[in-house]
């Protein structure tokens, strides 16, 4: 963006990138560069000796960069670039690094705790428990590093297998069987459906959100999975009976990292990244995810897939 601004700090050329930036008339100038921009910032720029500077907008949501250059005449240039998403990536990378900081901190304080009791001289049971203890949590680590690479590929835009056609019903039972989920799901679905997608892909998604439910839901109720069809999109939703996600929650679920209050689980831990691989690999197959309340309590976690091709049996 370029805007040409004389001695008394009026806009008297700006050009169609700046003017759609600041919603400017251009046919209405000159006119004070306040005026046109509606920020104070960057008349104290301006004002200033400083040849660059990163400003922080405040009518909009927007970080540039201002860099001004003398012209003859008295006139200067004033150069803006964009910035906001550089500063956007720079937040996310800093939490990032600050979540996994805080991840990694738990299970490898524990480790080091579990490995000091066995170098003492214990009895068989209690070195059996602290053993139990470090295999637990290397397993931990192990599916996080695991989650951590599998979101990097997602993000780097890695393929899938492509698409193929099986049986919806079958991949659920079997995903939930992996999972040795007791009791099963309960399933509504048409008769013998099924769908043409990137089973893999499909498989890891419902892992995650039967996962979620097993965790969040009540002992000894099963959770309820029922897949419906509109036109060439297919919708299935999972929906487990437990306490429910409360608002402020349910808009961050997933994010990476984000954990709802470990209290509310059923003594159940992961790595916070599921739901967040989840979201990445249903929006590689074109498709959305959301959660919303459930009618009667519970939570209800949905996915759509778009192009999914259905048939029935």
């Amino acid at each position: 963006m370029a805007l040409l601004i004389d001695a008394q700090v009026d806009v008297i050329a700006l050009n169609q990138q700046a003017a759609d930036f600041f919603g400017a008339d251009r046919t209405r100038l000159p006119a004070s560069l306040l005026e046109v921009t509606r920020e104070a910032r960057l008349s104290d720029f301006l004002a200033s000796e400083a040849a660059e500077e990163h400003l922080r907008l405040v009518h909009r949501p927007s970080w540039v960069s201002a860099r001004r250059v003398r012209a003859s005449g008295g006139l200067r240039l004033l150069y803006l670039i964009d910035d906001t998403r550089l500063r956007q990536l720079e937040v996310v990378r800093s939490e990032f690094v600050a979540n996994l900081s805080h991840e990694l901190k738990t299970p490898l304080t524990s480790l080091r705790l579990a490995a000091e009791s066995l170098q003492a001289e214990l009895p068989e049971q209690t070195r059996q428990r602290f053993a139990q203890r470090v295999m637990a949590e290397c397993d931990h680590l192990a599916l996080m590093v695991d989650n951590l690479r599998a979101l990097a590929q997602l993000e780097a835009g890695a393929r899938g297998a492509g698409a193929s056609t099986f049986d919806l019903a079958e991949l659920i039972l079997e995903t939930a069987r992996r999972l040795r989920l007791d009791p099963e799901p309960e399933l509504d679905l048409p008769p013998a459906m099924a769908v043409r997608a990137d089973r893999a892909r499909l498989g890891q998604v419902l892992s995650s959100l039967l996962d979620n439910a097993f965790k969040f839901g009540r002992a000894e109720v099963p959770i309820e999975v029922a897949a419906r069809t509109a036109g060439s999109a297919v919708t299935i939703t999972v929906r487990d009976r437990g306490p429910g996600i409360s608002p402020e929650h349910s808009g961050r679920v997933f994010e990476r990292f984000y954990k709802i209050d470990p209290s509310r689980t059923r003594g159940v831990t992961g790595s916070g990244l599921g739901l967040s691989i989840a979201r990445h690999l249903v929006l590689a197959m074109d498709g959305r995810i959301w959660t919303e309340p459930a009618p009667g309590g519970g939570q209800i976690f949905g996915l759509e897939l778009p192009e999914a091709a259905i048939t029935s049996a």
